[in-house]
């Protein structure tokens, strides 16, 4: 049999209606896409911008803060409580010294483009930030994938003087800085992910009663030492006696350096994690106060 003749019944029978051919029709029709979306999707390079995430109490500016990024404004625009996070694209140049307001798009320069990421503060929605930071946490590949670069912890820093304002500000922040620590000291693998830098921004710089940043950062490690001793005791209170406690797990539940008797920020050192406490403004007239460039600065160098 010849080439002309075997290439003459291929083509009869690919041209003559029968079961076979139907079924391979078909088959071809349907998982040629498939097969093709699948050949693209191993060929193509998925980038996941590096994130921020803005945490703190409700009511502590976070919304404000990611809406007068986004809009490149020096005028904050009304805001309401956030019930879900809210993702926005920002970007800086590649030095890290442009200004929030700077239009990199039609300036031409090479910018960078990370997420900052509005988290809910109300209690009972806390869980996905706290478990967003678990989950860098599996091990250095899901850290580069998740790609959290720097937390912004947002506290009303005239509010930090009234009564429960201090200790709502603490007690978020003692979780989170808890989440980082247990972060570096449970990853499975040999090498650590990398350090995830904290900046507590005291907002509302620009009112009388607002507190500087230097008592801000003593009077948050004073309560947090409160914090941690109370839930200290509680854990050897709790079902069981304290006999039975086992003190790995306790070393675990306490933030900073275990058995100290007062909390220091700088005790996040031992487990990568900076803490700087800055103060600024969201809202408030114009020329009011320090505004948010420190902030801006900040979150640009660590990107």
């Amino acid at each position: 049999m010849d080439w002309h003749s075997t290439s003459k019944d291929v083509l009869e029978f690919l041209l003559t209606p029968s079961t076979p051919v139907i079924v391979i029709g078909l088959a071809t029709v349907l998982l040629f896409p498939i097969f093709l979306h699948w050949l693209l999707s191993r060929s193509t390079a998925y980038i996941t911008l590096p994130s921020v995430l803005i945490a703190g109490p409700p009511g502590a500016g976070k919304t404000a803060l990611v809406t007068r990024l986004e809009r490149r404004s020096p005028k904050p625009a009304d805001t309401y409580t956030s019930q879900t996070a809210n993702v926005v694209e920002l970007a800086v140049n590649e030095d890290g010294t442009s200004s929030y307001t700077d239009d990199l798009d039609a300036s031409g320069a090479v910018a960078k483009k990370f997420l900052a990421v509005d988290t809910p503060g109300h209690g009972k929605l806390r869980g996905a930030t706290l478990a967003r930071l678990s989950h860098a946490a599996s091990s250095t590949a899901a850290a580069e994938k998740t790609k959290v670069k720097a937390v912004v912890y947002m506290v009303d820093g005239a509010a930090l003087s009234e009564d429960g304002g201090l200790a709502a500000a603490a007690s978020y922040l003692y979780d989170i800085l808890l989440a980082l620590q247990k972060r570096m000291s449970s990853t499975p693998s040999s090498k650590a992910p990398p350090g995830i830098p904290v900046l507590v921004a005291a907002n509302k710089a620009d009112l009388f009663t607002a507190l500087p940043a230097a008592l801000v950062r003593t009077q948050l490690e004073a309560e947090l030492g409160r914090i941690r001793s109370t839930r200290s005791k509680g854990l050897l209170s709790s079902n069981v006696g304290a006999d039975d406690v086992d003190s790995t797990n306790e070393a675990d539940e306490w933030l900073g350096e275990y058995g100290s008797k007062t909390f220091q920020f700088s005790q996040m050192r031992e487990f990568d994690t900076e803490v700087d406490v800055i103060a600024g403004n969201v809202a408030g007239a114009e020329g009011a106060g320090p505004g948010v460039d420190k902030w801006w600065t900040w979150i640009a160098s660590k990107v």
